[in-house]
């Protein structure tokens, strides 16, 4: 099977590169160079992938930072040459308007760079979304508590913007900060270096979190050590008692030894929140009588249409969900994977307000 999703990427890239030499008004020279480059950009984040660590750490995060981005550009661009080559057969798009076209190459490229543009100034544009929750249980007083997940601190995310993120999160003057997974991305390295731990220890509330399948990526041993050094509790299939209510922590699915969930969440008169990175199987939280229930990992699909993917994949892929007297919400995340883009969706860090 992954041969054969690598056959089939290698063939849509192979082909966008034709439809791009196709359509630029240039000798066979300047097409070459335009298309060479444009291979080149894709190309780069192999040696990242595989030297990455050992690259000087603004290089590393160059080559990061361009492939990825690269990525976005590779999938709006074979959906556009889709589009326009579909339009061709059903003759709604003249055939000279995609060869040799000045006309035809400003539209892709304008089209291309007005969605990258708007997609990253949306990745920057952080939403504050609310969640009010009554319950019958019995509560020491009412809780304030963020929420966030999918940070994927690494070489992408500045300590600058980290700093802004922590920022936000304190200003709402939190009883309890919870994070519900992927807070690294693929490497620990940029956060080591670039002392990420002590941007997290500025949080003025007791933090909590569970693991999600990056911190497996990026090394669960190390993982855990920068967990503890950030001041963030980790909670692998463990369960506190924090501001009077169970913060049940679920590991990752990546997990081999994860525990079964009515392991984790003897029913009691205690308020339960249930962190779990990935929404999968939604109803082991209603079964074991769980009150709320966090998750991320699906990004909302981060870019168009892949929202529309994660909603095919998911339960719920995104928003607050409700399963008897279960309550959920799964987020699109803080931070994102690849690329600093979101198209159609928004990076976002929930602030719930529990009261009886």
């Amino acid at each position: 099977m992954f041969v054969g999703i690598l056959l089939f990427l290698t063939a849509c890239i192979a082909w966008t590169a034709w439809c791009f030499w196709r359509i630029l008004p240039l000798p066979g020279w300047g097409k070459g160079i335009c298309v060479a480059v444009y291979l080149l950009c894709f190309l780069v984040i192999f040696p990242h992938f595989l030297l990455g660590d050992k690259m000087p750490l603004w290089l590393a995060t160059a080559t990061y930072r361009l492939g990825t981005s690269w990525m976005i550009f590779f999938v709006y661009a074979l959906l556009l040459f889709g589009l326009l080559y579909l339009g061709r057969l059903l003759h709604l798009v003249p055939g000279a308007f995609l060869k040799d076209s000045l006309p035809g190459t400003c539209t892709v490229l304008g089209i291309l760079t007005v969605l990258l543009v708007c997609g990253g100034l949306q990745c920057r544009h952080i939403s504050r979304r609310t969640y009010d929750l009554q319950t019958d249980k019995q509560l020491e007083r009412p809780l304030t508590i963020v929420l966030a997940s999918d940070l994927h601190a690494g070489y992408h995310i500045r300590a600058r913007e980290l700093g802004r993120w922590v920022d936000r999160i304190n200003a709402e003057k939190p009883d309890l900060v919870l994070f519900a997974g992927d807070l690294l991305d693929g490497s620990l390295r940029p956060v080591r270096e670039r002392d990420y731990a002590e941007i997290f220890r500025r949080i003025s509330a007791p933090v909590y979190g569970c693991p999600g399948n990056h911190e497996y990526i990026a090394g669960r041993a190390g993982a855990e050590a920068f967990y503890a050094d950030a001041g963030i509790r980790l909670l692998r299939d463990t369960t506190v008692r924090a501001c009077g209510i169970r913060v049940v922590g679920r590991d990752d699915r990546a997990s081999r030894s994860r525990a079964p969930l009515s392991q984790l969440a003897p029913p009691d008169s205690l308020f339960t929140l249930l962190l779990d990175h990935q929404p999968y199987h939604l109803e082991e939280a209603e079964t074991a009588g769980i009150d709320f229930q966090f998750s991320g990992h699906t990004h909302h699909g981060q870019i168009w249409p892949g929202n529309w993917i994660t909603d095919a994949m998911y339960e719920k892929a995104y928003g607050p969900h409700r399963r008897g007297a279960t309550r959920y919400y799964v987020t699109s995340g803080l931070g994102l994977w690849g690329g600093r883009f979101r198209i159609g969706t928004r990076s976002e860090y929930l602030v719930l307000t529990l009261h009886n």
